[in-house]
């Protein structure tokens, strides 16, 4: 069948009066399981909320952080920002792979300032 044996008008008058359009009924079919969980947990994500902890001095915070560093214990970061709803950031819990003047290594190369902190927690010590 070649594109000139369909009349036009027919092919318009099925669009019209015949073809009902399904909507998004159509497409609910490709949602695979790990789609609606991946889903549902950035949903959760979106929805917690971090309680800010007493913000620490910059002397605690250093402290702290050497002595994780010398001990190799993992600690508890919570930083200073906060998203558009003014809501803390999830924690960070990691181990100390370095520091300089003003920074400190985690996760072998992502540097934090230290004056992005507001408290740091032993993993041991904390409360979950």
């Amino acid at each position: 069948m070649s594109n000139q044996d369909f009349d036009l008008d027919t092919v318009k008058h099925f669009f019209e009066h015949d073809y009902h359009d399904r909507g998004m009924m159509k497409w609910q079919g490709f949602y695979l399981s790990d789609h609606t969980a991946a889903l549902n947990q950035q949903k959760q994500q979106l929805n917690e909320v971090y309680v800010p902890r007493p913000q620490q001095s910059l002397a605690e915070i250093t402290q702290l952080l050497a002595d994780a560093y010398q001990r190799q214990q993992p600690v508890i970061i919570q930083l200073k920002t906060v998203d558009q709803n003014n809501r803390h950031w999830p924690d960070i819990t990691t181990l100390i792979h370095g520091y300089n003047a003003n920074d400190i290594v985690v996760d072998s190369d992502r540097l934090i300032p230290l004056q992005d902190i507001r408290n740091v927690a032993d993993k041991k010590t904390e409360k979950l």
